[in-house]
């Protein structure tokens, strides 16, 4: 075809991304080791995988009602109040194509052009596309590494005006592997009370927390059950990438709103994969603790590999699977390290710049890979760090 489009403002003014040439390098090179992917590498469940297996032997492969399935928000609903002390009706939750059709629809939903959403930097590098393509304005959070990851209270109110409308935070951290503490959330909550604001709560990570730390919920603090919205996806805690679910829990006019634009967007969430999430919910926990022991024993290997490390620093992450260690003592910016990496190590990493400009000095190592891929990639690294 050599017919020439005029492509929309909105698309031609998305960010392109360093991490795309990344990948296509990694792809012509054999023998590399993927450090980048954001998903588990771990199958689904068996139980999870049988029951969709029958719902489509059983023929469930119709559309489902648009907000979801009454048997999956009965179950959503009392997995919120069970595990996150949240509580929400059925009526107060939305079953999405994922989370990240959730936080869209969110944002679609009450948020004009012209007006603010603060996002966290470094933060999901979905967030600030997301706001620009309804023609909202980001604004960037600092997450700072001299603060474990975590935003000043005082300095998130000096970026707070007239025309900002929501905060977004993501707890554990994709892609720092922060865990916003009590006192924090308390003190958002303060300010979004305050200010009037909305929160977003994506809390797609919520179950991969280690040494002992626990996730809490912002929508469980007192007074803010009408002010935040709670996204959640199926994708990392059971590894159902692929099934494409997720939901939103938050106040009845909120929801109301985003389920008539879910009509306009995916009508609605896949049925098999609806029903799949009910046995996720309802069916044994095993297998998320087990993926989870995995993943810390993965990540107390990386994490010891990067400290022994010449000129790269990292703290242990809290949450998540990744690692988010300081390159800026190599004498690289972010896009350099990951090629560096790439060609001399043959390992492939994020650059931090990629999620926000405080990403700048840092990548982003996944370890949603085997343990032994691990090993080998730490192994390649140190060897291109210490010859260079």
């Amino acid at each position: 075809m050599t017919t020439q489009h005029e492509i929309s403002e909105r698309c031609l003014h998305l960010p392109s991304s360093n991490f795309d040439k990344i990948m296509k390098m990694a792809i012509e090179n054999k023998n590399v080791i993927s450090l980048g992917p954001g998903e588990p590498d771990f199958v689904t469940p068996e139980h999870i995988k049988e029951a969709a297996i029958i719902a489509i032997d059983k023929g469930y492969t119709h559309y489902s009602p648009i907000g979801g399935r009454a048997e999956t928000k009965e179950a959503i609903a009392k997995k919120l109040k069970k595990d996150n002390g949240i509580d929400a009706s059925p009526e107060e939750i939305v079953v999405t194509c994922g989370s990240q059709e959730a936080l869209y629809l969110a944002t679609l939903s009450l948020v004009d052009p012209g007006e603010k959403i603060i996002v966290p930097d470094p933060g999901f590098l979905a967030y600030i596309p997301m706001v620009e393509t309804v023609s909202a304005t980001p604004v960037s959070l600092p997450l700072r590494e001299e603060n474990g990851f975590e935003f000043d209270p005082g300095e998130l109110e000096r970026l707070i005006d007239q025309r900002t409308k929501v905060i977004i935070i993501n707890s554990p951290s994709n892609p720092t592997g922060g865990i916003l503490k009590k006192k924090t959330l308390e003190k958002l909550a303060d300010i979004a009370i305050q200010h009037d604001l909305v929160i977003f709560s994506d809390e797609a990570y919520e179950k991969l927390v280690y040494d002992g730390k626990k996730h809490i919920s912002m929508a469980s603090l007192n007074g803010m059950n009408d002010r935040v919205l709670t996204f959640q996806s199926f994708s990392k805690t059971y590894a159902m990438a692929g099934f494409r679910i997720g939901y939103v829990a938050g106040p009845i006019d909120l929801i109301k709103a985003m389920t008539r634009l879910h009509i306009y967007t995916t009508v609605s969430a896949p049925t098999v994969s609806q029903i799949a999430a009910v046995e996720a919910l309802n069916g044994s926990q095993k297998c998320v603790e087990e993926m989870r022991k995995e993943y810390d024993r993965r990540r107390k290997l990386i994490t010891k590999r990067l400290e022994e490390m010449p000129k790269i620093s990292s703290l242990k992450p809290e949450g998540a699977f990744y690692a988010f260690p300081n390159i800026s003592k190599l004498g690289m910016s972010s896009v350099e390290a990951s090629n560096f990496f790439l060609k001399k190590a043959k390992v492939l990493v994020v650059p931090g710049s990629e999620f926000g400009r405080w990403g700048k000095g840092y990548v982003r190592m996944s370890y949603a890979t085997a343990y032994e891929k691990i090993e080998e990639a730490m192994d390649r690294i140190e060897s291109a760090v210490r010859k260079k």
